[in-house]
């Protein structure tokens, strides 16, 4: 149904050739294979009107359950709409391979917490799972929007679709999309008004760090803001990662995207939401989300996280490690007269670093918390990021915390038609977004050296 309503949405008219469909267009069937699933059914020629419910809230199937059924196809029937009640007790979404995940992920949150008695509470009835981290972001936004009045706020870039579904799926949306000191202060001054006018606001989500400037809110500010206020405060702490930062004592609840460094190989697909037992709203979101969570994990998808993030921590460290020298390395190009580099991001760089160190865990014997494997640089013009792309040596895509180097034009495939928007919040085509790899550090560092190299190049500069 939240495919359909999405599709018949007076939102979907985009002022040119695109309308909404009519309710008689599309449905919903279900079918059985090895597993049940839906079928969405409409118009061939309103594909591209439909086809944004899937690339946004992330809230389709895995290719794994795909894979399983379609060895079953000879079996396919169709069969009712199945309840709330039954989709609820599937044995291939919720087993003992998802209390495996949720055992590393409280193994994860309860090392060197900071603060001891809010993490102590967590249990693995506190943790819920998506099929992607972007599931778990529009399924906490869709079962808040059912039940609570009031205002979404997002505090601070995020993830593009992350702002796209806030947006879109919400009644009322507010955007502080630089997250610095001074829009705190705006953010005050907007929960003051919406006060004094009666109205309420939601929730406020916020990315430690932003993706992808990497910039930092001051967290004890923001939820003191949720308190005086009486608002939620939800936390992605995907970029930091929970070997590196320790937000519980903050967050009413955290979303966390398992696909990235949890994971680490790149190969699976998954999201979680984590309740904060001490949220002075526990009872009611707890009640929201037993009234609204069906287990969309498929098993075969759990297993491969619950093996992979056994090495979470040493494959954590490197990540920071590599992510750091590459950082600073750009930086000190940035210091020379003839480099094409013109500025870096980075919790160590940036300005709201000291907000970052606040949450960081404390160091112990076997592991020394890091900034996240995710940087980004910026170049003096177009044609020298082109050049440094170009150059560079690495695989290129959108993915972060993979075992391999990712480099990404984050600006240009993300708001190639919105430039003028994005630039309001600091992102600029001349930047790229970077995920450090764990190859070999030297390796990696004298292959940014040839691409820097070669962007100062363009423009008759001899480089660092």
């Amino acid at each position: 149904m939240e495919c359909v309503d999405f599709a018949t949405s007076p939102k979907r008219r985009d002022g040119s050739s695109q309308t909404p469909l009519a309710h008689h267009e599309i449905c919903t069937r279900a079918f059985h294979a090895k597993e049940t699933f839906f079928a969405v059914f409409w118009p061939s020629n309103k594909r591209a009107v439909v086809s944004g419910f899937w690339s946004g809230p992330g809230a389709g199937i895995s290719s794994r359950f795909a894979a399983a059924n379609l060895t079953h196809i000879h079996q396919l029937y169709e069969t009712d709409i199945p309840s709330h009640e039954s989709m609820s007790a599937r044995p291939a979404f919720e087993g003992p391979s998802h209390d495996l995940v949720r055992g590393n992920i409280l193994q994860a949150l309860m090392r060197t917490p900071l603060d001891p008695v809010s993490n102590s509470r967590v249990t693995m009835e506190d943790i819920y799972f998506f099929q992607t981290g972007m599931a778990a972001i529009y399924k906490t936004h869709s079962y808040l929007a059912k039940t609570l009045e009031g205002t979404t706020v997002l505090f601070g870039m995020a993830f593009m679709d992350t702002v796209k579904v806030l947006q879109e799926y919400g009644r009322n949306f507010k955007f502080f999309g630089m997250g610095h000191d001074g829009e705190l202060e705006d953010l005050a001054k907007f929960l003051e008004e919406e006060r004094t006018m009666g109205r309420k606001v939601q929730s406020i989500w916020t990315e430690i760090p932003a993706n992808p400037l990497l910039v930092t809110p001051d967290v004890r500010k923001l939820r003191l803001l949720a308190d005086e206020y009486e608002t939620l405060l939800i936390i992605d702490d995907t970029v930091g990662s929970w070997a590196n930062i320790d937000v519980m004592g903050f967050a009413d609840m955290i979303v966390t995207s398992l696909t990235k460094s949890f994971n680490g190989y790149a190969d699976v697909i998954a999201g979680s939401i984590i309740l904060n037992p001490l949220s002075r709203a526990n009872h009611e979101i707890r009640g929201i989300f037993e009234a609204n969570y069906i287990p969309e994990l498929y098993v075969q998808d759990a297993q491969t996280i619950a093996r992979n993030s056994q090495d979470y921590l040493a494959r954590t460290q490197k990540l920071n490690h590599n992510a750091r020298t590459l950082a600073e390395y750009l930086e000190s190009c940035t210091q020379s007269p003839g480099s094409a580099v013109s500025l870096v991001y980075y919790p160590t760089i940036n300005s709201s670093g000291s907000y970052y160190r606040q949450l960081m865990r404390p160091a112990t014997e076997h592991f020394k918390p890091g900034f996240g494997c995710l940087f980004a640089v910026e170049f003096e013009d177009l044609a020298a990021t082109e050049a440094f792309y170009d150059n560079l040596n690495v695989h290129k895509g959108p993915h972060l915390g993979a075992p391999f180097t990712l480099a990404f034009a984050y600006t240009m495939c993300a708001y190639k038609s919105k430039l003028d928007w994005a630039s309001k919040y600091g992102l600029r085509p001349t930047q790229l977004r970077i995920s450090a790899g764990l190859e070999d550090t030297a390796t990696l560092l004298q292959d940014f050296k040839v691409a820097v190299a070669a962007a100062s190049r363009v423009n008759g500069n001899v480089g660092p």
